[in-house]
């Protein structure tokens, strides 16, 4: 299994007072931990702060370094009205050629939804940047509803075969885009 290690960047999407974010994080960074060819690297916007990063600075250089060594991406988003965070969204618009060729799943929370509405725009955004989205993801509908007070799902089991199901999508993407940019860059 050690040729299909990889790097995989959980960007937590959502800045705002009071976020749900975290819960999602934590259960979706713990459910992954167990599968040992993947090494995670949770990127919390609300940590990286996009809207103060400038080119040429050492906190943009950082960010851009995160995203360029993964190989992989899952974008943990919240919806809000009918759509994504704003500050996710800047974030991707940082960079260019550090998403291309890479695979990009998605756990979406929310209302009764569960956040497909901004899973279904994200998609649009990283075909732009020659990024390749996975069909399946991991959808909480009524999210705070379904987790204890601990961030443990009161049933796990419907979530943990839809993140199975992705890690398995994301493991096929990485490791098959990372040997095809080492034998032919990629250039859009």
């Amino acid at each position: 299994m050690s040729e299909h290690r990889y790097r995989l960047a959980v960007i937590i999407g959502s800045t705002r007072e009071g976020r749900f974010a975290p819960v999602i994080a934590n259960w979706f960074t713990r459910h992954t931990a167990a599968h040992p060819h993947i090494d995670i690297d949770v990127i919390d916007l609300d940590t990286v702060r996009p809207y103060e990063l400038r080119p040429g600075s050492e906190d943009h250089a950082s960010f851009a370094k995160r995203v360029d060594t993964a190989d992989a991406f899952v974008v943990i988003t919240p919806e809000y009205n009918h759509s994504f965070p704003a500050p996710l969204k800047h974030a991707i618009d940082l960079l260019h050629a550090p998403w291309q060729a890479k695979p990009v799943g998605f756990v979406s929370y929310g209302g009764v939804s569960g956040g497909l509405r901004a899973i279904e725009q994200l998609r649009l955004v990283f075909a732009e940047l020659h990024a390749t989205t996975v069909r399946e993801t991991v959808s909480f509908p009524l999210a705070g509803n379904l987790f204890d007070d601990a961030g443990r799902l009161h049933d796990p089991d419907p979530a943990a075969r839809a993140a199975d199901a992705l890690l398995n999508q994301l493991t096929w993407w990485a490791v098959a885009l990372r040997e095809a940019r080492a034998a032919r860059p990629y250039g859009a």
